[in-house]
Parts: structure tokens; sequence; C-alpha cells
């Protein structure tokens, strides 16, 4: 079954830090762009930080210099390390993986950050 695996979520006050993790099943092949997107309640879903297979990385304007955005690509599993977390980056964080010929979605793991 092919599936993306989501953890890390949680809540934490702001200023604190959480490390969300997607691993991707094994049988996801070529996976090109792996990516973090969120969605506060009311709101679309946004990118958040997307890196390429080579290593290129795009972040949202809101999280340059607080989130970095990683991948493994033995494990098929991206990162995303989130530091001087906001109030305002409380949503819903997606993973998602895009292939030569798909894109697949992980469940979504709540990020909360107290103020």
């Amino acid at each position: 079954q092919v599936q993306l695996v989501e953890s890390g979520g949680g809540l934490v006050q702001a200023g604190g830090s959480l490390r969300l993790s997607c691993a991707a099943s094994a049988n996801i092949f070529n996976i090109n762009t792996m990516g973090w997107y969120r969605q506060a309640p009311g709101k679309q879903r946004d990118l958040v930080a997307a890196v390429t297979t080579g290593g290129t990385t795009n972040y949202d304007d809101s999280v340059k210099g607080r989130f970095t955005i990683s991948r493994d690509n033995n494990k098929n599993t991206v990162y995303l390390q989130m530091n001087s977390l906001k109030p305002e980056d409380t949503a819903v964080y997606y993973c998602k993986v895009r292939t030569n010929n798909n894109l697949y979605w992980g469940q979504g793991t709540q990020v909360t950050v107290s103020s």
C-alpha cells in the first residue's frame, strides 16, 4: 500500500521548536520533489517548504530563517525543522511527494503554537 506517514506535530510554546518527519513507503518510486504544506482553519493550503532530489530548497517568506527542510533519499523521508515558532504557524501540516507520474499527500499532523 502506498502511503506517507507523518510524525512530529504537537503543542509548543511560542519560540519553541518542533521537527516534522514524513516517510514515504518503499513502493513509491522515482520521487522528485518532497515538500510541506500547511492549512489553518478557514484558509487555503499553502506551501511551506519544498526540496528537490538534488537538494534545491524553496521556502515561503514567512518561514525563511526559521524553518529548514531536508530529505534522506535512502529512507524516502523528508523533514521539517521548525524553530522560533510563532502562534501564526499554527496549522495542520501536510507532506506532499511528487513522482514522475503521481502526487501523494500525507494525512496531516497538527502543529499548535501557544502564545
